[in-house]
C-alpha cells in the first residue's frame, strides 16, 4: 500500500529504530520483573504503527523507552538518527495519555499555548499557532472555554492539538481513548486519522482493542505476554481514506481476526468485543514502583 502521508518520501531510512531492546524493573539492586526483551521495530516516516498485547506486555514501556520517558536495560533507540535523549531535547515528539491533562484554570487555547510559551514562541506566534491546532481538530469554536466545560472527546482533541503545536516530527499515543465510551471513541478514531493524513506525522499508537488498531494502523505490531515480545508484524492494507463502511468490509474482518489469532498465540486473553484482557502475571506490574509495565 502506499502511504498517503506528504512526508513520507523525506527520508529513507526509518524514523524511529528499535535494536535489541530489553528492559528489566528493578527495586534497588533486585530485579522485579523483566518487562521486555529482544524488540527490534523499525518506523518509517509517516507510517501509523500501533502496539497490542496483553496489559503487562510493555506496550507502554516500550512507548516510553522510544520517547526518552525511561531507558532500556539493554539496546539502542534511534529517532530521526538521534538518540533518543537527543530527540526529547530536540522536541521531535508529542505525547498524548489516556487522561488528556489539561489545566483546568487555563482556556482551551491557553493549553495549547502551553508548550510554545515553554519554548519562548512570541504572544502574536502562539495565538496563531493555537488557533491553527484548534481548527485542524474542529474546536475553533471553543477557544476561549475551558477544559470541564468539554466533553471526554473533546478534551482529547485539545490534548492532541496541544501535541502537535510544535510541530513535533512523531506523535505517541498511550491508549488515548481507552477512557470513553465506544461512539465517541469510534469518532475519535476518524478525527486521529484525519488529522494524520493532514499533517504526515509519524504515529505511534498503545492500544487494546483490535478493532481499532486494525481500522487506524499501517501495521501493528503483536506482542506476548510477558516479557514482551514482538510476535507478529501485521501489514494493514485496507484503502484509505478509511471509513464506517471499511468496517464493514471483509478485508477489515480478515484482519481483525488475523491480529486476533496472533494475540491468542502469544497468551492473550480476548473479551467478545475485540479488547485484550490482562495476561496472567498482570498483578506483578502493582509491584513496579514508579508506574506499570503497559
Amino acid at each position: 500500500m502506499t502511504d498517503p502521508s506528504p512526508r513520507a518520501a523525506q527520508q529513507t531510512g526509518p524514523v524511529v529504530r528499535v535494536s535489541g531492546v530489553d528492559k528489566t524493573f528493578r527495586r534497588g539492586d533486585r530485579a522485579v520483573t523483566k518487562a521486555l526483551e529482544a524488540i527490534d521495530l523499525d518506523i518509517a516516516r509517516g507510517e501509523f504503527v500501533s502496539l497490542i498485547g496483553p496489559s503487562g506486555c510493555g506496550k507502554s514501556t516500550l512507548l516510553r523507552i522510544v520517547g526518552d520517558l525511561t531507558s532500556p536495560s539493554t539496546g539502542t533507540v534511534t529517532v530521526n538518527g538521534k538518540t533518543a535523549e537527543q530527540a526529547r531535547r530536540d522536541r521531535d515528539y508529542g505525547m498524548v495519555f489516556q487522561a488528556p491533562v489539561l489545566f483546568d484554570w487555563r482556556t482551551v487555547e491557553d493549553n495549547v499555548k502551553l508548550p510554545l510559551e515553554i519554548l519562548g514562541w512570541d504572544a502574536a506566534r502562539r495565538a496563531s499557532r493555537a488557533r491553527e491546532m484548534l481548527d485542524l481538530v474542529e474546536l475553533g469554536e471553543f477557544v476561549k472555554h475551558h477544559p470541564f466545560q468539554l466533553s471526554g472527546g473533546m478534551q482529547q482533541r485539545v490534548a492532541i492539538a496541544r501535541a502537535l503545536a510544535f510541530e513535533p516530527s512523531i506523535l505517541l499515543m498511550d491508549e488515548p481513548f481507552g477512557a470513553l465510551d465506544e461512539m465517541t471513541r469510534e469518532r475519535m478514531n476518524g478525527e486521529v486519522l484525519r488529522i494524520w493524513e493532514r499533517t504526515g506525522t509519524t504515529i505511534l499508537f498503545v492500544t487494546h482493542s483490535i478493532p481499532e488498531a486494525v481500522f487506524l494502523s499501517s501495521r501493528v505490531v503483536v506482542m506476548s505476554a510477558r516479557p514482551g515480545r514482538i510476535t507478529t508484524i501485521v501489514d494493514i492494507d485496507l484503502p484509505r481514506p478509511r471509513t464506517d463502511e471499511t468496517r464493514e468490509s471483509r478485508r477489515y474482518f480478515e484482519l481483525v481476526t488475523a491480529v486476533r489469532e496472533a494475540l491468542r498465540a502469544g497468551g492473550a486473553e480476548l473479551d467478545d468485543r475485540g479488547t485484550v484482557g490482562p495476561g496472567s502475571d498482570a498483578s506483578i506490574e502493582r509491584t513496579i514502583a514508579e508506574g506499570a509495565v503497559g
